[in-house]
């Protein structure tokens, strides 16, 4: 009896001792896409960026987002998640600001300053904006943008852009606005910026809570819960 007991002990402990140390595994990292809650850069994993001027925390319906001034404020990543991927979805979770909005302002720049890249990018004008989503690769370039397509400024939105090996398309709020031929290459080199141009020009003037970069096409029905 007291054999069966102590043979029962053992099996208990080393069973726990697996679990546990199944437990302490980390989940494998998703190349697939990256996703950042922009607050959590700035306030939990400031040693991934670079910061300049005095990007603040406000509070946003979905949590905490970061707060642009239009004028100094930016966020650098030494990060390229767009690398190999023949096709992808950039999507942003963002309020742009109604007062004393720049005109030109851009708000995610992924990829080289000037040659391979993608932007997202706003036009601000008489208390409305309007989308652009540009892409360059390969020699060739587009901006999906029509100054007709506006919406009201000192919202939330989601936006996202959509870049197939042979097209561009663009949505906001889930609905696609502009769709257009592109033929694409993938954007292997560069870095990250957020509030405005890896050159530090356009800046942007408003909230950004979040950003999600997928490897793949992503339609509206899976876009970011917003």
């Amino acid at each position: 009896m007291m054999t069966f007991k102590a043979n029962t002990i053992f099996l208990i402990f080393v069973s726990t001792i697996i679990i546990a140390c199944n437990s302490s595994k980390k989940e494998p990292i998703d190349s697939s896409k990256t996703d950042w809650i922009i607050a959590n850069l700035l306030e939990k994993e400031p040693d991934q960026i670079s910061i300049q001027g005095n990007p603040k925390l406000v509070n946003a319906p979905l949590g905490k987002a970061v707060c642009f001034d239009g004028i100094y404020d930016a966020l650098f990543l030494d990060q390229m998640p767009l690398k190999d991927a023949n096709s992808f979805t950039v999507e942003m979770i963002f309020k742009p600001s109604e007062v004393e909005a720049p005109f030109e302002q851009r708000i995610v720049h992924i990829g080289e300053v000037s040659k391979d890249r993608m932007l997202l990018e706003i036009r601000a004008k008489n208390g409305q904006w309007y989308f652009d989503g540009f892409v360059a690769s390969n020699e060739n370039k587009k901006a999906l943008i029509d100054e007709k397509l506006t919406h009201p400024l000192g919202k939330w939105y989601h936006v996202a852009l959509v870049v197939t090996p042979n097209s561009i398309i663009t949505f906001v709020n889930g609905k696609k606005e502009i769709e257009a031929p592109f033929l694409f290459k993938p954007i292997n080199t560069g870095k990250t910026s957020l509030g405005v141009r890896l050159n530090k020009k356009s800046w942007f003037k408003g909230s950004i809570y979040r950003v999600k970069i997928s490897k793949k096409v992503v339609l509206p029905n899976h876009f970011i819960h917003f």
